[in-house]
């Protein structure tokens, strides 16, 4: 029953994202095994077997039998020139994501700014808060903080890394800086500023309570 059915990655990025780890990986480790594979991709090995076989099906990679009745997995020449088609895809992708993450960081920052609220505090580790940090160079705003509660190391950019908000003193405003799960940590910390001082990139697709409209 491994067929396409089996793959159901949430969407197209995500697909293209592993199919060039595999590709990665295979043209690394001939002999990686594919519990490694699903190790180092971060998924099932049921669905890494479904990725590898239609890989395997769309030319892109060949199998050989070696000794100890194993299996060796090798990039065809269709399987090299489909990995650097998604290298370049995934550089402009990573460039419009810093772009765009760049413009709604100084859009935020100076809002911040015009509101006199000078001390802020980044709500998730990660490259959106470097950004954001890096923007805040150019802003009359300070980040005293990052609330990550599962991040390590105690700083970031030399920036207090904390796991929770009232670790931090003296707040005017936070910014939410999780890519990782955004939703989740805007949902955790909805409520412990008033709505307008929690600041919200676009791009991170998170839903606000009342964005369809206030009851009030």
């Amino acid at each position: 029953m491994s067929n396409n059915s089996t793959i159901s990655p949430e969407n197209s990025d995500a697909e293209a994202r592993i199919t060039l780890g595999l590709l990665n990986a295979v043209q690394e480790n001939a002999s990686v095994s594919q519990r490694s594979l699903a190790g180092e991709l971060g998924i099932a090995l049921g669905l890494t077997n479904a990725y590898l076989k239609r890989c395997v099906r769309k030319g892109l990679v060949k199998v050989a039998h070696v000794p100890a009745n194993r299996y060796a997995y090798y990039l065809t020449p269709k399987g090299f020139s489909e990995k650097s088609r998604l290298t370049a895809g995934y550089l402009k992708r990573s460039f419009d994501f810093y772009r765009e993450a760049r413009t709604q960081c100084d859009e935020a920052l100076a809002i911040c700014a015009a509101q006199g609220w000078s001390r802020l505090a980044l709500a998730g580790a990660g490259e959106l808060a470097e950004i954001a940090m890096l923007c805040a160079l150019q802003q009359d705003v300070e980040i005293v903080g990052v609330i990550d509660p599962g991040a390590e190391g105690d700083k970031i950019l030399n920036v207090p890394l904390v796991g929770k908000y009232t670790d931090l003193e003296a707040i005017d405003a936070v910014l939410l800086t999780d890519s990782a799960h955004p939703q989740k940590t805007f949902d955790d910390m909805s409520g412990v500023l008033p709505a307008e001082q929690f600041l919200v990139p676009t791009l991170l697709g998170v839903t606000r309570p009342r964005d369809a409209g206030d009851d009030q």
